[in-house]
């Protein structure tokens, strides 16, 4: 009972229905969308060698590549076609979060369904098929009244092993928009809020189960020819597709949507800026746990209307600009960049975010080692880690070739979870985020960068093109500009990082505002 009453369980519980419908529609329409690509496949290819091996090659193939990478992938290049059809037709779509991932999805459950479906029908006693051409039936008369009823129990294996593939990928649609019950999970890892992790582990895994034990019924009815079983299991599965859309009619009123990256500074920050627009009267929803690649594009096509983003990741990553300037020339050259995009850079916040080479307080001591400079002598015995896209950053560049750094190994992890290994041992220096608390929880020590070769990441106020004329918007966010300073932020971070009821991102997004609310 104490369980719960927990406030963690509590909010849980009031995304579920939100969560849980999202990600239903997206597996269903994705499953929908391979049957109906993968069976007529499968039917043109049984009798056709070459075409049967490439396809079932080619499936084969999808299978391999990484499903968040596959997710990934879809929406840079929806977004071309986006522009593309914009261009030429007149009209273009949203590339952000269901497009995407139902594609994505759609192949992914191809593989089973295509396999099967062959398998099924050449595993077909040839003479079954002479004997149903011997009483007069045409092809497709054999077909669907011989061959098809016989390979059906292979077919629905098929079948039900995709909806499970499906169900358990779209878990990981959360960085490119699409609501899921991934973001429980990518919440939970990020601000080691265990409950969300086994809440939404738990959510997807009942519901592959209770939509797996649906098409099985369906499956049964047809073997037995009981209209009665596969009409339970239909209107099962129409019944929880029906009920899936309850939540999305009750959130498509008009609404702003504030996004945030995948760590838990954003969450915090995008709980902040929700909770001043509701204050203000402003109907406001969060769209979390999006990648860095896909973060700033959803807010210049529209698809958020607000974000936190720090100057330096816009200088280096998103405008590939190579020269580091000073702080004010720099925010004052990215202004005119994000102008030029027709994005409004609304302020700063107060705090700047960097990356940063951490490591234990007593190591550095003991090895005298207070700047990379002095770090760099050491690098050749040590093992750095990052987070998942650090070293492919150039930041990191920028570091290693103005100091030399030649470390014997790099590790990626995700970033809470760095600075636990770094304070164990388990790795030597990490590059960390100067607004983190955990540094101060594991006594880490951040090494002076005396060669300034990471940029000033001044964190940041984006609006779309469609807010940037707002003046509601932009008055209700105002009052949060240069008022959260480094050691605050750092201060949230850490009751974020948490795991009781206090730690929950909303939560900590009160206790914040509670901290700078301008004084009256």
């Amino acid at each position: 009972m104490r369980l719960l009453s927990d406030p963690r369980v509590t909010e849980a519980w009031s995304h579920l229905a939100d969560y849980l419908g999202s990600h239903l529609r997206v597996s269903i329409a994705a499953l929908a969308l391979g049957l109906v690509v993968s069976l007529p496949l499968a039917l043109i290819a049984r009798n056709r060698p070459l075409l049967r091996a490439s396809l079932l090659g080619l499936a084969s193939v999808v299978q391999t590549v990484p499903g968040l990478a596959l997710l990934a992938l879809f929406y840079p290049l929806l977004l071309a076609l986006a522009a593309l059809t914009l261009r030429w037709l007149g009209f273009g779509f949203s590339a952000f979060g269901f497009l995407p991932a139902v594609l994505a999805l759609a192949l992914y459950s191809m593989l089973p369904v295509l396999r099967n479906t062959i398998t099924g029908l050449s595993g077909i006693d040839p003479a079954l098929t002479e004997a149903a051409q011997g009483v007069g039936m045409t092809e497709r008369q054999s077909l669907t009244m011989v061959e098809l009823p016989l390979a059906l129990p292979v077919i629905m294996a098929g079948i039900r092993t995709a909806a499970v593939w499906v169900i358990g990928t779209a878990t990981l649609s959360t960085p490119i928009g699409q609501t899921s019950l991934g973001n429980y999970i990518f919440a939970g890892l990020q601000t080691q809020n265990w409950v969300l992790v086994v809440f939404g582990c738990v959510a997807a895994a009942v519901l592959a189960l209770a939509v797996d034990q649906l098409l099985a019924l369906i499956e049964q009815g047809l073997r037995a020819r009981s209209r009665l079983r596969s009409a339970l299991g239909g209107a099962g599965i129409a019944l929880m597709m029906g009920a899936s859309l309850i939540p999305a009619f009750a959130t498509s009123t008009a609404r702003y949507v504030v996004g945030a990256k995948t760590f838990t500074e954003q969450y915090v920050l995008s709980a902040l800026l929700a909770e001043r627009l509701q204050a203000s009267g402003l109907p406001a929803t969060t769209r979390s746990g999006l990648g860095s690649s896909v973060i700033y594009e959803a807010l210049r096509n529209g698809d958020i209307d607000l974000y936190v983003d720090y100057s330096g990741t816009l200088w280096a990553n998103q405008f590939h600009h190579g020269e580091m300037l000073p702080r004010a020339q720099l925010l004052d050259a990215l202004k005119q960049d994000l102008s030029r995009q027709k994005v409004t850079l609304l302020g700063g916040l107060g705090f700047e975010n960097a990356y940063a080479l951490v490591m234990p307080r007593q190591k550095a001591e003991a090895l005298h080692i207070r700047s990379i400079g002095d770090l760099a002598s050491h690098t050749s015995g040590m093992t750095i880690a990052g987070d998942y896209e650090f070293f492919s950053r150039p930041e990191w560049a920028a570091l290693r070739d103005a100091y030399g750094l030649s470390f014997r190994a790099q590790r990626q992890m995700q970033p809470d979870f760095m600075y636990a290994a770094v304070a164990s041992g388990e790795v030597d220096v990490i590059a960390g985020y100067t607004s983190d608390g955990l540094i101060a929880k594991y006594d880490l020590v951040v090494l002076d960068d005396s060669k300034h070769a990471i940029p000033p990441y001044d964190a940041i106020l984006l609006l779309s093109p469609k807010r940037a004329d707002d003046q509601v918007l932009q008055t209700a966010l105002r009052p949060l500009l240069g008022r959260i300073d480094l050691k605050i932020m750092q201060e949230a971070n850490l009751r974020a990082s948490g795991n009781d009821a206090d730690s929950s991102p909303p939560a900590v997004a009160r206790w914040l505002w509670e901290r700078i609310a301008p004084t009256k």
